[in-house]
């Protein structure tokens, strides 16, 4: 009878703490491309971005977040890899594709990425829209050959809806209504009196919205990733969100100049190949306060698509066990330095919103200003979803930085094919293959229009072992 009794108590206990343990949290991130901080929450005042406003006031804000890379695939890559992928710095938009090629046909050993580590661990995996670098994470002429994967053993689901498009590689670059972006079809901007789905976006959202429903719905957490293309060129946009921002005050360029000597500063290639009626921005202003116009409005756009997601989340109750993650896959050059769009080493290239809200964190609803970078996402996810710690990672969990329990100083890496570079709260320091060298003063000259490194090199030097030891040496000289 004791016995009997022992049993029944030790089966009670048990009972009571499997139904103590809290649930599996979901995850859900909304990439977003050529995304500058050019929202209200993060002091953008004219730009209407409700729904993103309001996940920055119950999440956690991290105002200054900087990329790995100022190029959608090696920045994706490392979002999704957790590592910088400097071995691939030269295939730069095919970094994952790289990787794959090393894993599948070299026979190298590579690392889980982040939603294989997740699937891994009894995780559903599903991907719509511009995850990777490909929407829809396959390669081929038009990005849509099952045979080649950008992430092989990632999703159990890599979708892409392309409407009207036809293919994932033309709604990437789509105008309105299904015309593809073509040499002689290649408008910088437009607008169409039509609906959201007028525009891949409208219909990446709408298949964002059904997944969200089914996996609510299924016993298994998922761990689900939205990816908008806008407001990446064309700034193409259903006209309601440009008539948002009729008779707005947009702000007039900060240093547009040229920086002096020699640095990363490029003529605009990807920008200047869109069809511009012979206009330049950089020499007429009227014509780049419109596409400033432009760009606010296909800001306003994501921001619905957001706004969406978010409230079909709440819709299935998924809301209350979600971790939801905002990422911009880079920032993006609206003039400043006389640059149009990204590819540059400096501030506007690199600096991008991030915001994660977690339903339980206490620390909810605050900004914080520690310098973080894109590989922190990774580990800090599996910290907060109490996975195993994925030790192979570059990046830091941003969980003690949230919690206000880390003390020490964080610094952000960045690279291109030919130079690297280093953000700390003080400095921002560039070297590139050929051996020139940048350094500016983020606390006298924010706007990095002066290059100091020559009278400080004391700095450079604490700066570049600085840059060496985080990344490893060997891999930051083989350029």
């Amino acid at each position: 009878m004791r016995y009997q009794v022992l049993i029944i108590f030790v089966f009670f206990l048990f009972s009571c703490n499997k139904q103590d343990q809290d649930p599996p949290k979901n995850v859900l991130i909304i990439c977003i491309d050529d995304l500058r901080p050019e929202l209200k929450s993060f002091g953008a005042n004219y730009i209407k971005s409700p729904n993103i406003d309001a996940l920055a006031n119950k999440g956690v804000k991290f105002t200054n977040h900087f990329v790995n890379a100022p190029s959608c695939g090696p920045s994706r890559y490392t979002l999704l890899t957790g590592q910088y992928g400097l071995q691939y710095r030269k295939q730069s938009n095919g970094a994952l594709f790289a990787r794959a090629e090393d894993e599948l046909t070299n026979a190298k050993k590579v690392s889980p990425s982040m939603p294989e580590w997740f699937k891994l661990n009894g995780y559903t995996t599903v991907s719509v829209g511009k995850v990777s670098h490909h929407p829809g994470g396959r390669g081929g002429t038009n990005w849509d050959t099952d045979s080649i994967i950008e992430m092989p053993g990632a999703w159990d689901k890599h979708l892409m809806p392309v409407g009207s498009w036809k293919t994932p590689r033309g709604a990437m670059h789509g105008l309105a209504n299904g015309q593809a972006r073509t040499p002689d079809h290649r408008a910088v901007m437009e607008s169409v009196d039509g609906l959201d789905t007028s525009y891949p976006d409208g219909l990446i959202a709408e298949e964002g919205l059904n997944q969200i429903e089914k996996l609510a719905a299924a016993k298994t957490p998922f761990f689900l990733a939205i990816g908008l293309i806008k407001p990446h060129l064309p700034f193409g946009v259903p006209k309601k969100y440009l008539d948002m921002y009729e008779g707005a005050e947009i702000p007039e360029i900060q240093h547009p100049e040229k920086p002096q000597g020699k640095t990363t500063w490029h003529p605009s290639g990807e920008f200047m190949k869109y069809n511009r009626n012979n206009k330049d921005p950089r020499t007429d202003n009227e014509f780049a306060m419109e596409l400033k116009r432009y760009y606010a409005a296909c800001v306003s756009y994501a921001d619905k698509h957001v706004g969406d997601i978010l409230k079909k989340l709440k819709e299935t109750g998924a809301d209350k066990n979600t971790i939801v993650v905002l990422w911009g896959d880079h920032g993006w050059h609206l003039g400043e330095h006389a640059i149009w769009g990204k590819h540059s080493l400096f501030e506007e290239s690199l600096h991008s919103p991030l915001i994660i809200y977690n339903p339980e964190m206490k620390e909810n609803g605050q900004g914080i200003d520690a310098i973080v970078e894109t590989l922190d996402v990774f580990p800090t996810l599996a910290e907060l979803c109490k996975l195993p710690n994925p030790d192979f990672v570059q990046g830091k969990s941003l969980v003690p930085v949230i919690e206000n329990k880390e003390e020490t100083s964080r610094a952000a890496i960045a690279y291109t094919a030919k130079a690297t570079t280093i953000r700390t709260s003080k400095y921002r320091f560039i070297e590139a293959a050929s051996g020139s060298m940048e350094l500016y003063d983020h606390v006298n000259n924010p706007d990095e229009t002066k290059n100091i490194a020559k009278e400080n090199p004391a700095v450079v030097k604490e700066l570049k072992k600085l840059l060496n030891d985080k990344i490893g040496g060997v891999l930051y000289w083989s350029f």
